[in-house]
């Protein structure tokens, strides 16, 4: 029997909102998948969808559909761009945005019975420290953090980072600056938040990388594209590639982390076939 192909699933999420978490999603499923891997997204901000809006795509069914038990989680997978596959979330249904622990663990346990051979799940979380937001953080094996420099983004990282922590022993939160001037601008706003991260917390953070301000991230959107896809030779389409081909290094655990996971069961499997090799 073939070995079970592990998935690489990271959330991507913020302390706050507007730092431009969801366009760092799309980009980089967009470059990895350009890079030759099988992505998928899913939005995660369960009553306010806007992976859909930003790709330009239009699909007929989204997670409601599933939670109503009116679809299988394959049934509302849309294919976008450069072959990425995309999970849709609802817009403006407010009983979506609250949602139990019992039924996000059920999103996240249908991920087991996928069939598609897939590298890269990215999970595009609400932002804040919401139910959604701590259940899907945990159940992924990689938390991506975007800051970009405002008080509030940090502060609210900073929580963010301590309740994932404190509550559920998550150990390591992979860090991205967005909207910055500059290289050194990118590494400094995040020493910022590591001086108070390694002051209080028994965390480690690892810087990411950063993407640059550019305008042509800002005409993207209006094309409803990627700007890697849109303008692959500007500023920020080469920071994405860059955090991309950095993602691909990451290492993948071979075993569980002893709660509710995305793809749990290729996991345990992987994990299993794993051992029968070392012995």
């Amino acid at each position: 029997m073939a070995k079970p192909r592990p998935v690489r699933v990271i959330a991507v999420t913020s302390g706050k909102g507007g730092v431009g978490k969801t366009n760092i999603t799309v980009n980089l499923a967009i470059a990895l998948a350009q890079a030759g891997k099988d992505v998928m997204i899913m939005d995660a901000d369960l009553g306010l969808a806007n992976i859909d809006v930003l790709l330009g795509v239009y699909p007929k069914y989204n997670l409601s559909h599933l939670v109503n038990g009116e679809r299988t989680l394959e049934e509302i997978i849309i294919n976008g761009p450069e072959g990425i596959r995309i999970i849709p979330a609802a817009s403006g249904i407010q009983r979506m945005a609250d949602l139990t622990k019992a039924q996000h663990a059920g999103l996240i346990n249908a991920f087991s019975e996928l069939s598609v051979d897939l590298d890269v799940l990215l999970v595009d979380t609400a932002a804040g420290i919401s139910d959604s937001v701590l259940s899907f953080s945990k159940a992924s094996q990689d938390v991506l953090v975007v800051i970009c420099d405002e008080p509030t983004s940090l502060t609210d990282a900073y929580a963010l980072i301590k309740i994932l922590n404190r509550d559920f022993a998550i150990p390591r939160f992979r860090v991205v600056s967005n909207m910055v001037d500059s290289a050194n601008g990118g590494r400094e706003l995040f020493a910022k938040l590591a001086r108070v991260t390694d002051h209080y917390l028994d965390v480690t953070l690892d810087y990411a990388g950063a993407i640059p301000y550019d305008e042509y991230l800002r005409k993207s959107v209006q094309k409803q594209r990627a700007v890697v896809d849109a303008y692959p030779r500007s500023k920020a389409a080469m920071a994405f590639r860059s955090l991309a081909k950095k993602i691909e290094e990451w290492p993948i655990p071979l075993s569980p982390m002893g709660h509710v996971e995305f793809f749990l069961e290729r996991l345990i499997e992987s994990g299993q076939c794993e051992q029968k090799v070392i012995t």
